[in-house]
């Protein structure tokens, strides 16, 4: 019999706050009704913020982020285009997977599982490619298979710096709402959510932001689409309505979310991932056992991915933690299977979580065989959380 509390540690779906919770208990309506934009309407706009765009076009469309990726696809790309693309993680893969089997001539840089997009490379073949052949680069801002945070703002520079025309496509599925990402400044055409990660939803809202290059590009693009098409999308949109149903309860929640990152402030809503995460970080290294990302300039902070000895299978720590603490870690996946174990610090989330993530760890890790001192990663990430307040109140005292 389980008592208490299930914890829910892995990248996604992550926890929904109790007030959004209780947003979506409301009765279905009338998603024709006159009024009916009043729900919606606000959600397009407020949504912009969160992408970091003031004149891109964003949708939602029912389904997960993949749904998201498919849409971008198939409006502003046409059947045989090439594209760029890099394998270094599950769901970069998958992307690719994606592109190939929608009739795309997918060019691939395979770097090792742990590294980042590969800016470099990606630059080389841009220069190399003067007719233009390359239609568009996609870069999975954060692969969250890996723990590995991409630099979306490099591969701009390379095509700016070769004069190419080529759309940027941006998986910000576990970045978007957590992560600094500015599709504005960094000259993103199409990026990719979901609600399920930072914006502390359930599955079911595949979000996307469009710039106006994707807008026009989506006007000629021949590749064949129905529910998923633009400019249906769009011009429902423009009143608040949908040219399908739409699951309102999300719409409602989705809401309630919004209004709590703007209380918080998109801005502190990063650096409060980026402060639990390094405390996480603190406590890998006080275990003695090794992230996945290759260096720290990748370290992703919304999730890491944590290497077991190579005598100790993964998949035991995660079973042990589970059936015996009542705790969710993210599994390794294809590749990283029994190799890996993820602790997802995204979304709803505090230092008292992360230290509960931490320690039931800590016990499903002895267990399954690892030897590391009882309490050393809960005390490193003690140590950093009180070190890191105790920094910003003197800061603060100095600035008065």
């Amino acid at each position: 019999m389980r008592t208490g509390h299930t914890h829910l540690f892995i990248p996604g779906p992550t926890n929904v706050p109790e007030d959004v919770r209780q947003a979506m208990n409301v009765p279905m309506q009338d998603m024709r009704a006159p009024d009916f934009g009043d729900v919606t309407l606000s959600l397009f706009s407020d949504l912009k913020g969160i992408f970091r765009t003031e004149k891109g076009q964003v949708m939602m469309f029912p389904g997960s982020g993949t749904s998201a990726w498919e849409a971008a696809i198939t409006n502003t790309l046409n059947p045989g285009d090439k594209v760029l693309m890099a394998r270094h993680g599950q769901f970069s893969t998958l992307w690719a997977e994606m592109a190939e089997r929608l009739g795309l001539d997918v060019h691939l840089v395979d770097v090792p599982w742990g590294a980042g997009a590969p800016v470099k490379e990606f630059e080389r073949q841009l220069a190399a490619d003067t007719d233009d052949e390359i239609k568009a680069v996609f870069v999975t801002h954060n692969e969250t298979a890996t723990g590995v945070t991409s630099n979306v703002a490099g591969v701009r520079r390379a095509l700016d710096e070769n004069f190419h025309d080529a759309l940027l496509f941006v998986d910000g599925v576990s970045s978007i709402g957590s992560l600094d990402f500015r599709m504005d400044d960094w000259g993103v055409d199409l990026a990719i959510t979901g609600s399920q990660k930072g914006l502390m939803m359930p599955a079911g809202l595949g979000i996307l932001a469009a710039s106006e290059r994707a807008m026009e590009m989506s006007q000629t693009s021949t590749m064949r689409r129905a529910y998923y098409d633009f400019a249906d999308m769009v011009k429902m949109n423009a009143d608040g309505y949908f040219p399908y149903t739409p699951p309102t309860q999300l719409l409602h929640g989705l809401r309630k979310s919004l209004d709590r990152i703007a209380t918080e402030g998109l801005d502190n809503v990063i650096a409060r991932h980026t402060r639990l995460a390094e405390g996480v970080r603190r406590g890998v290294a006080a275990w003695g056992l090794d992230l996945v990302a290759e260096h720290p300039s990748l370290y992703s902070n919304t999730v890491s991915a944590i290497r077991t000895p190579q005598d100790v299978d993964a998949r035991d720590v995660i079973r042990i933690a589970y059936e015996d603490y009542n705790t969710s870690l993210g599994s390794g996946l294809a590749r990283l299977a029994g190799k890996v174990f993820r602790i997802g610090h995204i979304g709803d989330l505090n230092e008292g979580m992360c230290l509960t993530a931490l320690s039931v760890a800590e016990m499903a890790l002895i267990r399954a065989g690892v030897r590391l001192e009882m309490g050393s990663g809960v005390a490193a990430a003690q140590s950093w959380f009180v070190s890191d307040v105790q920094t910003e109140q003197h800061f603060h005292v100095a600035a008065e």
